[in-house]
Formats: structure tokens, sequence, C-alpha cells
């Protein structure tokens, strides 16, 4: 991720055309109207007609919440940070990211956008359903809905002054961009950040 400075106003353009640029962009709601169906007729499906119990329900949706912190940890510190040589290699992880990192207050690139966000969930939806069966009608609702409360923060985090119970996360997340992007991987929570022992120090540089 290579830029001059960090740009806290104005966004980046990827593409010279107009169709493949505004495909880049989304906001939040667009997000809410594809994916609380999904969840809502998975776990209906999964109860209704696959014989899924409420106590197997909770407990797989909330196993796919947890999960999804820890694949957002992965995704965020190895994927997105992923130090590369070739030019075209570079183009690729500074459309994934970087572009977020150069242009952090850019609302319309706080969510991934539809079609790639789409492709993503359905090919991981499909890897949960051959490791699970019937049970990824729980398990990926909730890890769709992780994703969401991610999303949701982080777009707070960059757009919102932070709530008082809620300032660790924001200040972490600030440091990461600001001061320390090698830390503070963790969005929605600093558990994997602690485990792991990436949180960001106040004073670090």
């Amino acid at each position: 991720m290579e830029f001059d400075k960090i740009k806290n106003k104005g966004q980046a353009r990827l593409f010279r055309s107009d169709y493949m640029e505004r495909m880049t962009k989304t906001h939040p709601v667009v997000i809410y109207c594809m994916y609380f169906p999904v969840i809502i007729f998975m776990l209906y499906f999964g109860a209704a007609y696959k014989g899924i119990s409420a106590g197997s329900e909770t407990l797989l949706f909330a196993g796919g919440v947890l999960f999804w912190t820890f694949f957002e940890y992965l995704m965020h510190r190895f994927l997105f940070h992923l130090v590369v040589e070739s030019p075209g290699t570079k183009k690729i992880v500074y459309i994934m990211h970087g572009v977020h990192h150069e242009f952090p207050r850019d609302k319309e690139r706080l969510f991934m956008p539809p079609v790639p966000s789409i492709i993503v969930a359905s090919s991981l939806f499909s890897i949960f359903y051959f490791l699970m069966g019937w049970k990824a009608l729980s398990f990926f609702p909730g890890f769709l809905f992780g994703y969401i409360l991610y999303g949701s923060m982080h777009f707070a985090i960059h757009a919102f002054s932070p709530p008082k119970f809620m300032k660790a996360l924001w200040r972490n997340h600030h440091l990461h961009h600001y001061k320390a992007p090698e830390k503070g991987f963790g969005v929605s929570s600093v558990l994997w950040d602690v485990i792991f022992r990436t949180v960001p120090k106040k004073d670090e540089m």
C-alpha cells in the first residue's frame, strides 16, 4: 500500500470506466437489504424443514458470529495488508484495501460492494455446507450477521464520533490507520488482537 499521504477528503478513482467505478461503491442500506432477508430465510428454512432445534440454531448462530471475528482478523492482517512486489498484485491489494487506507473517510467504500460480496458469500456458504451440511443454515447466518456488525461498526468509526462505551474500538482502529498499520486488525472486536498481541498502544508511532 504505497501512497503519498492519507487523505481525509475525497475518494480515489479506481477504474476508467464509469460503470466499473460505480461497482466499487455501496451504501450500508444496500448490504442490509441483501443479507438480512438471507439470514431470516436460512434460519426459518433450517428450523422448519431441516429439523434444526432452537437450541442448536442459537449455538450455531453464535458460533458463526464468533468465527466471523476470527475470519475478519485473519483477512485484515494477512490478506488486506499483504506485502507484494509486482505492480499488478500491488494494484489488486490497493483496490481491496489500500484505497481505504489512503481515503479512510470515503463512506462509499466502507462495505464490500454488492457483486464481489455476493461472490465471496456464496463461496463461503458452499465451504460451510460442504463441512457442516444443513447446519450451515444456522452457522452461516451468524457469520453474515457478524459481517453486518463489522461493516456497520467500520462505517460508524469512520463517519461518527464514538459513544463512551465504545471508545476503545474507535481508538484502536484510528491508531491502525494513522500510527500503527501493523497492529489493530480487529474492527468489530479486539479479542484476536489481544490473543495475538497486536493491540496498538496509545503512544505508538
